[in-house]
């Protein structure tokens, strides 16, 4: 399958919606016919009929729209959909490089059984009756609490059908990955209430004040953030980046503002510091503030002031008042978190700090500013029914509220804390941090169950493969979860046949669910997936099936939220990096990798800069004030608390003294030629560290040292 020249410069990157990207080296377009020729994985298809069919693509929770070219019925080309709500034409390179997971050298092609150190092949009959048969004996010793499930998102009805699974078996042990959604929900439910969610109309905003988003890293949504940061200047429209390194996002606003990593909630206290006291809030929003809201006042002016607030984070006090007064002033202004693509490692103090600016400053469910709504509730399950095992179980007290928890408890217990763990479209070995300490855990259940299209790092922890189609091959309602100011929610649909013996989730859950009998199986009354999705999505179903997506909720929501403080008010401590040493690494996120979820393509690969990558080597960036006696591209040993590697350095003026980078995304252990063992993954030499108050993993980065190789 040939690449031809102008698609490839494209990138998929919203070309025909006058997106700009940022150029590809030569080396990559000089042979990408060559390169593309020789995958002997890709089939190259005959020549016939030319068809395109409407799809969503869910590599990330960016949920854009798609269109397939098909030859002859197989396809051949992604494209962005035109006219579709989030991303109008517009598609990253990860989503037009999407049919290469159907032939990816690492996928699961039937299901495996591990057999010692090896899998062997067995069909579904014996793979559902051998996880039925262990879940029965979970339950019949009366612990069925000891069932979890780890999955990558809590929305959809996917991972409904595995919530009503654990709800009706016993257990309240669900588990979802670290997402940009779930923090939106925590900082929404902190400040405003439970059962909310806050999405960011950065497409109208004057003035879009962002603490370390990578909106052009692949913050949110990407293809919807690109766009609206091209549309920028045409709205005359200011963009200030807060962060310590200068990043594609930094590079391409109006004012970098260099802070010292971990301090960005600090910086925005100081900027409601500053506003509180030059009286610049909207006294009608702060009419609705409540928890201690004179207490908190009193602290940002003893503990915030400009002074003290740059002592703490390296910004000149001068410029934390003109920040603030700048912000304050602007017609549309709004204030957006979550570091890099925002699915990391975040502290609440920092979430809830920065939402508070646009509270203060009252640009909440107004154009251009902050939307404070209920969270979408479109799937309609019927009412579960419980016998007295599943009442019991689900009674008893979750492991944790996050998957750090659940990790620590494992690991911490002589005795199996978990008897038996589902993992569905996640990969927490190699994802969170301290991922060796992550792999020791779920090495150390009995029973692990995995969903996983590919044989990834967790994947080859588990015992039980149960292959899921890609997106490409199956049928899923995808709701948009990326912190845009509409909500939707999109159909993916299977646009070839299955290319190996995989199922879709959703049938995999009912099989195991019909096999345990009982009031479980009572409770999965559908024969089929599809059968089941059209049945939980009655409002909307007639939309998917016609159009391929259905809009919950767009435009201003109505009202105005409380806002309680009391969390503020309480002070809570500023996260301090793990370690003695004297430099801070930092993970940096990059647009043409992927941390979460499915490992980046051997397209996107090929995109990677010798700048992240060199060869096999992993590439730190380190400033040149901090660089003496390193030279650019040699090699040198970077040692943290967590462990040392061999990694190259790249000389850098745009990071800050002290500080030092290294890209997300890289050093795959599993069988892929094209991705794996390139580069090292940097959540090896980073560990948690457990914000007090919240529970959440805040660990921005952790201290290290690096010395000549």
């Amino acid at each position: 399958m040939k690449v031809d020249r102008r698609s490839f410069l494209g990138l998929g990157l919203g070309a025909a919606a006058g997106i700009a990207v940022s150029p590809v080296g030569m080396k990559l377009t000089d042979d990408s016919s060559i390169w593309t020729q020789n995958w002997p994985w890709t089939p190259v298809p005959v020549d016939g009929e030319v068809t395109y069919d409407n799809s969503v693509c869910s590599l990330c929770p960016g949920s854009c729209g798609i269109s397939v070219r098909k030859i002859d019925n197989r396809p051949v080309k992604i494209e962005g959909r035109e006219g579709y709500p989030v991303n109008d034409g517009g598609a990253c390179l990860h989503g037009i490089a999407g049919l290469q997971y159907l032939y990816d050298p690492s996928r699961v092609k039937t299901p495996l059984k591990k057999n010692g150190d090896k899998f062997e092949e067995i069909s579904w009959d014996d793979a559902i009756a051998i996880v039925a048969d262990k879940l029965a004996e979970i339950r019949k010793s009366g612990v069925p609490e000891k069932l979890a499930c780890i999955a990558d998102k809590e929305q959809g009805s996917v991972s409904g059908l595995f919530k009503r699974l654990l709800k009706t078996f016993g257990s309240p042990n669900f588990y979802t990955m670290p997402s940009l959604e779930s923090y939106l929900e925590l900082t929404a439910a902190t400040l405003h209430g439970e059962g909310k969610t806050i999405s960011f109309d950065i497409e109208n905003a004057s003035f879009i004040l962002s603490f370390g988003a990578g909106i052009i890293e692949g913050w949110g949504s990407p293809v919807n953030c690109f766009k609206a940061n091209a549309s920028r200047k045409e709205r005359h429209a200011k963009f200030y980046q807060i962060e310590p390194r200068l990043s594609n996002t930094a590079a391409n606003a109006d004012k970098w503002i260099p802070v010292k990593p971990g301090t960005e909630g600090d910086l925005a206290l100081g900027i409601c510091a500053v506003i509180l006291k030059k009286n610049l809030f909207n006294s009608t929003a702060t009419a609705n503030f409540k928890g201690g809201l004179n207490k908190f006042g009193a602290l940002l002016q003893k503990d915030y002031e400009p002074l003290k607030t740059a002592e703490i984070t390296g910004v000149k006090a001068s410029d934390i008042e003109k920040i603030a007064i700048m912000f304050a002033k602007s017609k549309m202004p709004v204030a957006i978190f979550g570091k890099g693509r925002g699915d990391g490692a975040q502290s609440l103090k920092e979430l809830v700090a920065v939402h508070t600016l646009n509270c203060l400053v009252g640009n909440i469910n107004k154009k251009g500013g902050a939307f404070v709504q209920p969270k979408p509730e479109y799937l309609k399950f019927p009412n579960e029914s419980m016998d007295n095992i599943a009442k019991k179980g689900f009674a008893t007290t979750k492991l944790g509220p996050y998957m750090n928890q659940l990790v620590n408890k494992v690991n911490a217990s002589s005795q199996p804390v978990i008897e038996a763990l589902f993992v569905h479209n996640a990969n927490p070995c190699y994802s969170l941090h301290d991922s060796k300490s992550v792999k020791q855990a779920i090495g150390r259940i009995p029973f692990v169950v995995s969903f996983s299209s590919f044989l990834d790092e967790t994947a080859k922890e588990a015992d039980i493969i149960l292959p899921s189609h890609t997106f490409i091959e199956r049928l899923e309602d995808v709701p948009s979860c990326a912190g845009i100011a509409r909500t939707v929610v999109g159909l993916t649909k299977p646009l070839v046949e299955p290319v190996f013996d995989t199922k879709n989730p959703g049938d995999s859950i009912l099989l195991i669910a019909k096999a345990l009998e009982g009031s479980v199986a009572q409770n999965f009354e559908w024969e089929t997936y599809e059968e089941c999705l059209e049945s939980v999505v009655p409002d909307i179903w007639d939309s998917l099936s016609e159009e391929g997506f259905a809009v919950i909720s767009e435009g201003l929501p109505s009202g105005s939220p409380g806002v309680n403080v009391s969390f503020l008010a309480k002070n809570p401590s500023t996260i301090q990096a793990q370690g003695d040493f004297d430099l801070t690494l930092i993970p940096i996120d990059n647009m043409r990798l992927i941390n979460a979820g499915v490992p980046a393509s051997p397209f996107a690969i090929k995109t990677v800069s010798d700048k992240v990558l060199k060869g096999l080597d992993s590439i730190v960036e380190i400033n040149p004030l901090t660089a003496k006696g390193f030279k650019d591209g040699g090699y040198a040993m970077l040692t943290t608390p967590k462990g040392s590697v061999k990694v190259r350095v790249s000389i850098n003026e745009g990071i800050m003294p002290g500080v030092i980078g290294m890209v997300e995304g890289l050093g795959h252990t599993f069988d892929n030629k094209y991705v794996s063992n390139k580069g090292i993954n940097v959540n090896e030499l980073i560990g948690p560290i457990i914000e007090s108050g919240s529970g959440l993993d805040a660990a921005f980065g952790i201290k290290a040292k690096i010395a000549k190789a």
